[in-house]
């Protein structure tokens, strides 16, 4: 008699797959374990190799895979301030950014996706020409730079909004690569893109489910995107209770879906958690119950590398002023080499993101083999 052959579950919960950035069926794979296994990753913007060798390190300390984004803004921080063109910039810096991830994740032992944050219509160049790149890497029989890329066009109309996805994610297919989509508003702003809109209880803050429904009958047949529906969440930290999160949107979303096109999984989205610094850790299990299979981090880490350099220049200030000391005629070299406080904030990232890998319940579950 033949073995019965495994369930799709079983599957997923013994995946393994090799250490360093996943791209499509890896990373389709990878999501669905998140999913299955009820558990989410961080997503952090990253600026510099300082904040991507702290993501990395965290991720290897929690044995967790994890998510290295890049705005626009980040990439050509990334890129140096020293260009001229903020455009070549962007690009360089996020294609630099990539290669150096992609050299190193396999030697920290864990899975990397790799990701582009909110590019709104005037970035859409943008992220063009890193597809370009990727096309160029796989003409090269190279994996693509990027595991995915992300477009924000919430603020215009929905079948505007869901045209331009459908024209994206048909040259991202061809180069084994996701997208992410916006459907509803994140309050706050991200590095310039974002919206007027704050925290208060605002219509445009609550993705409506039939729009989600449009957006997977368009895009579903396609390939395999991701979907940031907005359920209140806002960018930035705020004053508890500001914010007003009901994660039941993302709920009806998945049940909507689900019955229209007869579908078994009660989650058949991929769901994305925008604005989740500083969120309740009660309305992030319940997000992750609902589908949520990424959350994005980005206040907190600045937030905690900021913090750690900060405390390290108040303990040594006379280092940050002198190169000898003024009283004591001692060399400060060793304290103000860039080296030591530098590190300082990443260990504040480490420390900030063990305690986002212990939220997301993605502590030692990584699937990278070996």
């Amino acid at each position: 008699m033949r073995p019965m052959k495994p369930k799709r579950t079983e599957l997923l919960m013994s995946l393994q797959l090799p250490p360093g950035v996943v791209y499509g069926e890896a990373y389709k794979a990878l999501v669905g374990h998140c999913k299955t296994d009820g558990y989410a990753l961080p997503a952090v913007n990253v600026v510099g190799t300082n904040s991507i060798n702290a993501v990395m390190e965290a991720a290897a300390k929690n044995r967790s895979d994890v998510i290295i984004q890049l705005s626009n803004g980040g990439a050509a921080f990334f890129a140096g301030q020293g260009l001229v063109s903020q455009q070549d910039a962007m690009v360089l810096g996020a294609v630099s950014a990539a290669r150096h991830v992609a050299l190193l994740a396999k030697h920290y032992g864990i899975c990397v996706v790799l990701h582009t944050d909110h590019a709104n219509r005037k970035l859409l160049g943008w992220v063009d020409a890193l597809i370009e790149r990727s096309a160029e890497e796989r003409r090269q029989g190279r994996p693509p730079l990027f595991s995915s890329h992300m477009l924000d066009l919430s603020e215009d109309p929905l079948g505007e909004n869901l045209g331009d996805c459908q024209r994206f994610l048909e040259k991202l297919v061809l180069l084994d690569m996701s997208l992410e989509i916006e459907l509803g508003i994140t309050g706050g702003e991200e590095d310039g893109v974002g919206s007027e809109y704050d925290a208060a209880d605002n219509a445009k803050l609550y993705t409506q489910p039939e729009d989600v429904l449009a957006a997977y009958d368009r895009l579903n047949p396609i390939g395999h995107f991701s979907l940031a529906a907005s359920f209140g969440n806002v960018h930035g930290v705020y004053k508890p209770g500001n914010v007003q999160l009901r994660p039941e949107i993302l709920k009806n979303s998945q049940d909507l879906v689900r019955e229209r096109h007869g579908l078994d999984s009660p989650t058949p989205l991929d769901l994305v958690f925008h604005g989740g610094s500083g969120s309740d850790p009660a309305a992030i299990s319940e997000a992750i119950n609902y589908g949520v299979f990424k959350m994005n981090i980005d206040t907190d880490t600045q937030f905690a590398f900021a913090e750690a350099v900060g405390a390290y220049v108040l303990e040594n200030e006379a280092a940050f002023q002198h190169q000898i000391h003024p009283d004591t005629d001692q060399p400060l070299k060793k304290f103000y080499d860039p080296r030591k406080w530098l590190r300082q904030g990443e260990k504040g990232i480490v420390d900030r993101l063990s305690q986002a890998f212990n939220d997301l319940g993605s502590k030692e579950r990584s699937v990278a083999s070996g």
